[in-house]
Order: structure tokens, then C-alpha cells, then sequence
């Protein structure tokens, strides 16, 4: 299969993710079809938006999620404890904007808000491009995610999604959601290559 075959095969898959369908499976003995050098360009493009503030603000560094887009402590103390405890983010962020909602200047919002779990809080803040690439490529740090599941995660989970419409003054990832999906997809159809 030629390489532009493969990225136009690649691109469709990520179409039909968009779309809601199920992601596509890939065998872990199936070759990449994008060279490395590709893959690790596109992976630029995917740190860009994963550590952009959107991102960063519920992938923090410790427990306490960041907000704001300069990643201030979240103003309620909110932690991954007063969460074990039973204050779910859910009291607070619904599952719209409060703007949208008629609440302006209220708490933004979208399905199943929280943090990555304690177990597996993917960490985004502060890692460099290459233990950010190395950490998406080990499904222990991943809940048990594999490159599709995490492209078809990024293509269309809400939470994820939010993160182009987020409301109020903040301000979006620095890409275009399709262009981030078509770096994400180049970067698994390299088989994950690390800058």
C-alpha cells in the first residue's frame, strides 16, 4: 500500500470516528503505514493542543484541577480527595456551558465532567512533547487505551469536544478540532512515532 493510499485510509477512518462509529481496530502486528518522520510531525501538532490550556486544566501535574487559561487552582479547592469524598464535579459543572444555560459567567460544562482518575490521571502539564508521546503509547497510563481508542476518544468523547466550544472568554486549543483529528491519525498510522 502506497503511503498516500494508507493516509487516505487513515482519514476515512477518522471520518467514520467523527461520525460516532466505532473505532477502527488495528492488530498490534500490523506495520505502520505512515513513516516516523511523519508521525512524530503530526505528534507537534497533537502536544500543541494537549498542552494547551483546554487540555492541561484537567490533565494537571497534581490533584487539584487548573482553570482559567492561565491554569489558575480551581477556586472551589476541588481535589481529587473532595471528589472521593462525594463532591462530584457534576454538582457544580452540568452538561452545558451555564451560558448556554442562561447562568452567564457561570461554570462551564459537558457530559461526564471530572479529572482523569488517580490511577490513571494523564498527566499533561508540564511533560515535555516526547514523555507526552511516551505516555499516550503505554495503555497502563492510558486505562487501558490502545492508539484507535485514544483517536477515537480525541474524535468524539463530549468532554473532549467541549474543549473547541468552551464558553465565556476561554480560549480554544490552538488548532482546529479536524486538524488535531488528522494529526492524531497520522500519529497512530505511524504506530505512535515520539519526537
Amino acid at each position: 500500500m502506497t503511503r498516500t493510499a494508507a493516509l487516505a485510509l487513515a482519514l476515512c477512518a477518522a471520518a467514520a470516528i467523527a461520525r460516532g462509529d466505532e473505532p477502527p481496530t488495528v492488530a498490534p502486528t500490523v506495520a505502520p503505514t505512515v513513516d516516523a518522520a511523519a508521525g512524530a510531525r503530526a505528534f507537534a501538532t497533537v502536544a500543541r493542543v494537549l498542552q494547551s490550556p483546554r487540555c492541561q486544566n484537567c490533565h494537571p501535574a497534581g490533584d487539584r484541577p487548573l482553570q482559567g487559561d492561565r491554569g489558575r487552582p480551581h477556586r472551589m479547592n476541588i481535589s481529587r480527595t473532595s471528589v472521593a469524598a462525594g463532591l462530584t464535579c457534576g454538582a457544580c459543572h452540568q452538561s452545558a456551558n451555564a451560558d448556554r444555560l442562561g447562568v452567564v459567567g457561570g461554570p462551564p460544562g459537558a457530559p461526564h465532567w471530572g479529572l482523569p482518575p488517580a490511577a490513571t490521571p494523564m498527566i499533561f502539564q508540564g511533560r515535555s512533547p516526547a514523555a507526552l508521546c511516551a505516555q499516550l503509547k503505554d495503555p497502563a497510563q492510558t486505562g487501558g487505551r490502545d492508539l484507535p481508542a485514544l483517536l477515537h476518544h480525541v474524535a468524539s468523547d463530549p468532554l473532549v469536544l467541549w474543549g473547541w466550544s468552551p464558553g465565556g472568554r476561554r480560549t480554544p486549543p490552538p488548532v482546529p478540532h479536524a486538524a488535531f483529528v488528522e494529526a492524531f491519525t497520522t500519529w497512530v498510522a505511524s504506530g505512535g512515532a515520539c519526537p
